[in-house]
């Protein structure tokens, strides 16, 4: 794609070109005191701003993860509902995350990084029910296994 640098002027002149670049995925428009801008989808710029943030809260995990104390919930922030994880799953939650945010900047699109959101976030709940918890979590012998019949009719 032929990279085309828009003045200020085109908006008004050649507004169809300048609109059909920027659905194409960039307009870039340079404006009279020489500031670059630039037109793209809603669609990309949400996928972006999410990127940017995720990547955000993913780096402030890690840290927090490498810390060789217990981690507040405060520090946690927005990622509180994390605190029924140990640091071992926890960190299985930002490799997730990783993968995901470099899945979901190749395909424009952070669908797979809001499921894996929102898989962890519900296993989380289900941690924070005591009983839950138990028998999640629980040690398991062979005598708590039972051969279940079929059932008859």
């Amino acid at each position: 794609m032929e990279r085309v640098i828009f003045q200020a002027s085109d908006l008004a002149k050649e507004r169809t070109r300048v609109l059909d670049a920027a659905r194409a995925g960039r307009a870039l428009v340079r404006d009279k005191d020489g500031t670059g801008l630039v037109m793209l989808p809603e669609a990309q710029l949400a996928v972006l701003e999410g990127y940017a943030e995720w990547s955000q809260t993913l780096q402030r995990l890690n840290f927090l993860i490498r810390a060789e104390r217990e981690v507040s919930i405060s520090e946690l922030g927005n990622l509180a509902w994390l605190r029924v994880f140990d640091k071992e799953d926890q960190q299985a939650f930002a490799d997730e995350l990783h993968d995901a945010l470099i899945a979901g900047l190749a395909d424009n699109d952070l669908e797979e990084v809001d499921a894996t959101v929102a898989a962890w976030r519900v296993t989380a709940k289900q941690l924070e029910d005591p009983l839950r918890r138990s028998v999640l979590l629980g040690a398991t012998t062979p005598d708590d296994f039972v051969e279940v019949l079929e059932p008859s009719e």
